[in-house]
C-alpha cells in the first residue's frame, strides 16, 4: 500500500496565505529546506491545480546529498510530480513545464484527451468518477511503483484523501505570523468533519527552529 504523508505549513492562527489568497511567502528557509527533505523520500509528489497556479512551479530535489540519497535506494533523481486537475485547465508556459522534473496529470477522461498525446507529461491519469475514487486511484499509482507518496496540497485535495482515509502521517510547519480573516484559506478544506469521526493524531515528533515549530503527526 501507499503510503501518504502531507507536509504543510500555515501561520499561527491556522492559515495557509492571507484573504487576498496570494501565493504564500512567510515561510522560511528552513521550512523549504524541511520540505525538500520529505520530498525526498517519496516516489512521487501530489499537489492541486490551485497550488501549481499560485506558484507557476513544483518543489523538486536540488540538494546533492538528497540526490545521492535517493541514488543509494536506487530511486531516480527526481519524484514522479503529479498535479491534480479535474478540467486539465493548466497553463503550458508555466515554469513547472520546464523545470527538470518527471511529470504527472490526475484528470478525468476530458481532460486526458487534452494533454494524453502531448510531450508536458510522463503520465496521464484518467479518473473514472467525479469526485474521484481515491482508492482505485491509488491502486494506479500502485502499479506505477509509487510506495511513498508526499501530497502538499492544497486544502481541498488535503480534505478529500483525509476523507478517504488515505493519508498516514501530517507534517505540519507553524510559522510566526498571524493573518486572521475568514475568508483566508486553511490547511484542509472541504465539507470538513464532525468531532466524533475526524482524524484522530499522534503526536510522533516536534522540533523547534529559530521561531518555527515543526510537527509530526502519525494520523491513527
Amino acid at each position: 500500500m501507499i503510503h501518504t504523508t502531507a507536509i504543510l505549513a500555515m501561520s499561527a492562527d491556522g492559515k495557509l496565505t492571507d484573504y487576498s489568497k496570494a501565493p504564500s511567502s512567510f515561510v522560511s528557509k528552513d521550512d523549504q529546506d524541511h520540505l525538500e527533505a520529505q520530498i525526498a523520500q517519496a516516489d512521487a509528489v501530489l499537489f492541486g491545480a490551485g497550488t501549481l497556479r499560485a506558484y507557476g512551479t513544483s518543489m523538486s530535489v536540488r540538494s546533492p546529498d538528497l540526490i545521492q540519497a535517493r541514488r543509494d535506494r536506487t530511486q531516480p533523481d527526481q519524484p514522479l510530480q503529479i498535479v491534480c486537475s479535474q478540467s486539465a485547465d493548466l497553463d503550458s508556459s508555466y515554469p513547472f513545464f520546464s523545470q527538470p522534473i518527471p511529470r504527472g496529470l490526475l484528470t478525468d477522461a476530458s481532460g486526458a484527451l487534452k494533454w494524453g498525446d502531448r510531450p508536458e507529461f510522463d503520465v496521464v491519469l484518467a479518473a473514472e468518477t467525479s469526485p474521484f475514487d481515491w482508492r482505485v486511484i491509488f491502486t494506479e499509482l500502485e502499479e506505477l511503483g509509487i510506495k511513498k507518496l508526499a501530497l502538499l496540497g492544497g486544502g481541498q485535495l488535503v480534505g478529500s484523501l483525509l476523507c478517504a482515509g488515505l493519508v498516514n502521517e501530517l507534517w505540519l510547519t507553524i510559522c510566526p505570523l498571524i493573518l486572521g480573516n475568514q475568508l483566508s484559506p486553511t490547511p484542509v478544506a472541504g465539507p470538513g468533519f464532525l468531532i466524533e469521526n475526524a482524524p484522530k493524531l499522534q503526536l510522533i515528533q516536534s522540533l523547534v527552529v529559530k521561531d518555527e515549530i515543526f510537527l509530526h503527526y502519525k494520523i491513527k
